[in-house]
């Protein structure tokens, strides 16, 4: 099949230091070191980029597969039909259908085909092909189809032909995430692509301690995850580096606006040369989102798969029960009788405040349901350690603040999903709130109730 002419560098020897000064503009500055005071980001300087000074890199790596080249335009165009895919921009390379014609090196293969996949998702049909050619693109799908392989899977390649990492150099790929949840995560799946080719990743995030995070980033790794707040302290400290990033990716950016990462965002932008290739992902386009991708990205691409606003999962059946405030716990515990009597079942609740999430935890707890809780007060270890409980079936019962909807949610689902049986939709809004109740891991967004 056709490939990519890289090197197959990782399988003849390690991704290193090479000898020498760093290169790509010296030292490790970034920052002028961090402080305690003030907003995230002042202490960075916005660096002033002069392109003719800055080493060339590739990112053009597509090369259209036959089958491909030879579908006629009605089947492309009944192809994205039958998906709800939907193009805008220039220069759209046709989607792929099946796994070989994206041409992925025989190292991404073999992962693949070890999946047992049959075929790609609509985002990864045509988001690789853009991915792989260099183009800025904006991916708007819902959460869990398959946007972190979209991505992953192209910067591995474009990471395979740069220059070998440097004592001194930052990632070559950045991915920003909104939360912990789905910075770890993406990964996950970073590590399991990576390995084949020997690339080295790591994920930064507040609530856990920096100490092994920054030991990983001073050994050199070519794929950060990171949150913005921690990644803004980093550069701040001048513990790292954006300037051998290439390859930037804004992972759920809708969801990074509504927890107001904007600033850091932009000043995390500023530290990254101008003619990276950028890929935001979204599963909402409304205008702020789309101010962003007009100030970061050139000449983009977008996709679209479904949808543009937000909306329910026409697949699942719903049921929402609208109550009187009072009504609503004797309601709850008496669906969880019932969906609880089968013992494989699971169930996550979402309620609005963390006190709300400490205190349900606690009385169901006292009446002797099996439940947990979870919210942004928790520690990582002890998230991490709730969300074990729950995977294995020991506290079948977890109870969430929304701020973990969207990163848990695609978490569980990608991860659990598996363990369900019958799966179930109910659900007990509150009289005056958007507070979402999620059973049997299946989404739930519950309306305001006048």
């Amino acid at each position: 099949m056709p490939g990519y002419a890289d090197r197959d560098r990782g399988r003849d020897r390690d991704r290193g230091y090479g000898g020498g000064p760093p290169r790509f503009g010296g030292g490790r500055g970034g920052g002028g070191g961090g402080g305690k005071f003030g907003n995230p980001g002042d202490r960075l300087r916005k660096k002033h980029w002069n392109l003719d000074e800055l080493p060339k890199f590739e990112k053009n790596f597509y090369q259209q597969h036959p089958d491909v080249a030879h579908r006629s335009p009605q089947e492309l165009e009944q192809y994205r039909r039958t998906r709800a895919i939907t193009v805008k921009g220039r220069e759209c390379p046709n989607p792929i259908t099946k796994f070989h014609e994206a041409s992925f090196p025989t190292y991404v293969m073999e992962v693949i085909n070890k999946q047992n996949w049959t075929e790609p998702t609509p985002i990864q049909s045509q988001g690789w092909p853009l991915a792989l050619s260099g183009q800025d693109m904006v991916g708007i799908a819902q959460t869990g189809s398959g946007k972190t392989l979209a991505y992953l899977l192209p910067a591995i390649v474009h990471i395979n032909h740069q220059p070998f990492l440097e004592r001194g150099d930052g990632p070559i790929c950045l991915v920003l995430a909104p939360t912990r949840e789905l910075a770890q995560q993406v990964q996950q799946v970073a590590a399991e692509y990576g390995r084949a080719s020997r690339l080295k990743s790591t994920c930064i995030y507040g609530g856990a301690p920096k100490g092994p995070q920054l030991r990983d980033l001073e050994k050199g790794v070519e794929i950060c995850i990171a949150t913005p707040g921690r990644l803004i302290d980093f550069l701040e400290a001048g513990k790292t580096n954006l300037r051998r990033c290439t390859y930037l990716v804004l992972d759920e950016a809708d969801r990074m606006l509504d927890m107001g990462f904007e600033p850091q965002i932009r000043k995390i932008v500023d530290q990254i040369r101008p003619d990276r290739q950028t890929l935001m992902w979204s599963a909402t386009w409304p205008k702020e989102v789309r101010q962003l991708a007009e100030d970061f990205l050139k000449e983009y691409v977008q996709i679209n798969v479904g949808a543009l606003q937000l909306s329910a999962n026409h697949n699942i059946l719903q049921i929402v029960d609208v109550c009187n405030d009072g009504e609503k716990e004797n309601k709850l515990i008496r669906l969880l009788e019932e969906i609880m009597s089968e013992k494989e079942n699971k169930t996550i609740i979402f309620v609005e405040t963390k006190r709300r999430c400490d205190d349900l935890t606690r009385r169901m707890r006292r009446d002797g349901w099996p439940a947990m809780g979870i919210h942004g007060d928790k520690s990582q270890q002890e998230r991490d350690w709730v969300l074990n409980e729950f995977k294995f079936g020991k506290a079948p019962i977890l109870i969430a603040t929304d701020v973990a909807s969207r990163g848990l949610g695609q978490y569980l689902s990608q991860q659990w999903f598996g363990l369900l049986h019958t799966p179930r939709l109910l659900s007990v809004p509150a009289q005056s709130s958007a507070t979402p109740l999620l059973l049997s891991c299946m989404y739930i967004w519950t309306p305001h109730c006048k």
